[in-house]
């Protein structure tokens, strides 16, 4: 269910120290889950893609922050968000509430390592996922600059039930007919690895499994990790997180950061 505005009025400008004012434009309702929403874009506010930001909320007398990856691109008008619900989480049990015309912080310093500076040149980018961990290459597979620098992306999202798909799925699917988009880049070189671990679906297992069984290289069609092909970007639950990185090491490549660019990178802002 997607509930959105076509007339907002600015945020109010009684925030609290250090924190822009986003003015919520559109939320759609994935799942009892997961939830996406839409918010203005501060004319000052910059951010490479992948990079992540402090969302937050009023809570009573004080605001309360989380990490957020932005999931839209660095040239977008807009800014866009993937959130799971956590029905008593400090901020998700509020934030899962928000409609058009409200009013969400943010902190203006983006930061993260999911991002191209981090990684050396390569010729395929694998972008592995679980659940709302897809956030940040919603807006890597939007950004021209992605299809300039590699020949190759492929994007994996692992998830538990079939529905918690659906946004990804319907994000390849307007990259694949954006004429605009098209344009700039060749988007056929995106091709998206959906697979669920508890109710079926066309493929089912956990991305590290399918790794290790080869049954990923051979679904696509290329060869296994190959530290002079292949470049990495990990985003998800600590445990994907942890093997992905160990089956990447195993094939020789190293991880890299903003300050020492490597083979891989992984966003561990969101875990543990």
């Amino acid at each position: 269910m997607t509930i959105a505005m076509t007339e907002f009025e600015a945020a109010p400008t009684e925030l609290p120290k250090g924190a822009l004012g986003l003015t919520v434009t559109e939320v759609t309702h994935y799942t009892d889950r997961l939830f996406h929403f839409r918010t203005t874009r501060p004319a000052s506010f910059r951010f490479r893609s992948g990079e992540f930001v402090m969302i937050g909320l009023m809570v009573g007398e004080k605001p309360i922050y989380r990490a957020y990856s932005i999931a839209s691109p660095n040239w977008a008008d807009d800014l866009e968000f993937f959130s799971i619900k956590v029905p008593e989480g400090p901020l998700t049990q509020h934030l899962q509430q928000i409609e058009p015309g409200d009013t969400v912080l943010m902190r203006p310093k983006p930061t993260g390592t999911l991002v191209h500076d981090a990684l050396i040149p390569g010729k395929r980018l694998w972008m592995f996922s679980t659940g709302t961990g897809i956030a940040p290459f919603a807006s890597l597979i939007r950004d021209p600059e992605s299809y300039a620098k590699f020949d190759e992306l492929i994007l994996t999202q692992t998830c538990r039930q079939v529905d918690e798909l659906k946004f990804g799925l319907d994000l390849v699917e307007s990259i694949k007919s954006d004429e605009l988009l098209n344009e700039l880049c060749d988007t056929s070189k995106l091709r998206f690895y959906a697979t669920t671990t508890r109710e079926n679906y066309g493929k089912m297992g956990r991305i590290t499994n399918l790794i290790r069984s080869g049954e990923l290289f051979a679904d696509l069609g290329v060869e296994p990790f190959d530290k002079a092909v292949d470049r990495g970007m990990i985003c998800g639950s600590m445990e994907m997180l942890q093997e992905t990185k160990a089956l990447l090491e195993e094939a020789g490549l190293t991880e890299g950061s903003n300050a020492q660019p490597g083979e891989f990178v992984i966003e561990r802002a969101f875990v543990g």
